[in-house]
């Protein structure tokens, strides 16, 4: 048996976590591949991190492409092989004229969820404009959604399965940038790297839209490192890169910002 109450203490996800201990358990007792459904990145940052330390078990993330937030996780005893076939998801087509009735991320999720689906069983959606979306979601769900998804917004769909080579995903604009500065501090980095005023990312660090590695950071000064991704809703993600100490005791911080 896992550890329980050690691998709880303190977490922020309490509830995903004691799901897949219990996941986990199962795959040690049966030997069999585990699929957990899909998880939040804040959810997947600290599952793996608390399951790094476990020797009995080994974890396997996939959302259907390298980019994929939303992702389900193989779970199965460290002796077995694992790879990416066996973390299964499926891929919808949602095709309609959007051309006079824009629909958003949020529209095709609302339309998905509105047959009755909770939202773990789907993975990341892809807007692709007026021609509608593609969806992730758990291979049993599929001929249920064919059946029963028929409208988003004011417009007729049609829903049907493709292949996940189909897909189509946009690799994510990035660009390289170098700030130096007084301090590590999240505001100073964070406003350097998105372009906005401190005072602004000082406002969006108190709201709690701003997390660093997936977890809700609320204090502006804290110290970001090399390797951390910050994150704000809505406006893309900034990974830290090299940091260098300058002649007169500045850091000159390498950064790259994901839009």
């Amino acid at each position: 048996m896992l550890p329980r109450e050690e691998i709880l203490k303190g977490v922020e996800n309490r509830d995903a976590l004691a799901r897949v201990i219990d996941q986990a358990e199962q795959a040690i007792k049966t030997w069999e591949v585990v699929l957990t459904d899909f998880l939040s990145p804040p959810e997947l940052a600290e599952i793996q991190q608390v399951f790094g330390r476990l020797t009995e078990v080994q974890l396997l993330a996939w959302g259907g492409y390298p980019q994929a937030e939303r992702q389900r996780i193989a779970i199965a005893r460290s002796e077995l092989p694992l790879d990416r076939s066996q973390v299964d998801v499926a891929t919808l087509d949602i095709a309609g004229n959007f051309l006079f009735d824009t629909a958003t991320h949020r529209d095709f999720l609302g339309a998905m969820l509105g047959t009755g689906i909770v939202r773990e069983k789907t993975g990341d959606i892809i807007v692709l404009g007026e021609r509608g979306a593609q969806a992730i979601v758990v291979p049993e769900l599929v001929e249920f959604l064919e059946m029963n998804l028929k409208q988003v917004r004011s417009v007729p769909v049609k829903t049907q399965r493709i292949d996940l080579s189909e897909l189509k995903v946009r690799e994510p604009k990035k660009k390289e940038l170098t700030t130096v500065e007084a301090s590590l501090r999240l505001d100073a980095i964070a406003s350097a790297g998105f372009s906005m005023s401190r005072s602004k990312m000082v406002e969006l660090i108190d709201g709690g839209d701003v997390r660093v590695n997936w977890k809700e950071i609320t204090q502006a000064s804290s110290q970001v490192k090399t390797g951390d991704l910050i994150a704000i809703r809505g406006k893309g993600r900034l990974e830290v890169g090299e940091i260098a100490i300058t002649k007169k005791d500045r850091y000159r911080v390498q950064l790259t910002r994901y839009m």
